[in-house]
């Protein structure tokens, strides 16, 4: 009898964890996005972004974000301050020429999410945990969030009272599945 028992027992529980299986799903990302940095002065944007997401609400464990952002995309609305921003002292971007961020946790927080993961901006990288509003339509998702970076944590320009030390991160990102 055990004979009979122990295989229909391994197909039950094979059967039953193949139909509990979720993946994340992939995501493309979708014209429109925002990557805004906002203080008294500077403000502006980084234009060029790119990246892998994979995300289910259901299956955040399997969920990823792993996106880098082109130093020399900033815009400023001020042409000489775009290019300064680009100087050794600031961004350096012909050494680091992306800021990239990727995610190692993504947990519920309310209604919304906390993505944990590795910015690395400068060639310093720090962990970060990044507030994640989700919004649906359709089958597209918009991620959007604010978030703080002090600059002087990844060596970006030196401290002064002309450019403050903490940044305030504003961003969209607009996704569609693959």
């Amino acid at each position: 009898m055990n004979k009979i028992i122990y295989p229909f027992a391994a197909a039950l529980v094979l059967l039953t964890s193949t139909a509990l299986s979720v993946t994340a799903t992939d995501y493309k990302l979708k014209e429109g996005h925002t990557i805004q940095f906002k203080s008294k002065d500077p403000t502006g944007v980084f234009k060029t972004m790119k990246g892998t997401i994979k995300f289910d609400e259901a299956d955040l464990a399997g969920s990823k974000f792993d996106l880098t952002f082109d130093v020399s995309s900033i815009s400023t609305g001020n042409g000489m301050m775009n290019k300064k921003a680009q100087t050794a002292e600031w961004f350096d971007e012909a050494k680091y020429p992306q800021i990239k961020f990727v995610s190692s946790k993504i947990v519920k927080a309310g209604n919304d999410y906390t993505v944990t993961g590795k910015l690395t901006i400068k060639g310093v990288t720090k962990d970060k945990s990044v507030p994640l509003k989700v919004t649906k339509s359709g089958t597209d998702l918009t991620f959007s969030g604010s978030f703080v970076v002090n600059r002087m944590d990844f060596k970006v320009g030196k401290t002064s009272d002309a450019v403050p030390n903490n940044m305030n991160i504003n961003y969209s990102i607009p996704v569609a599945k693959k």
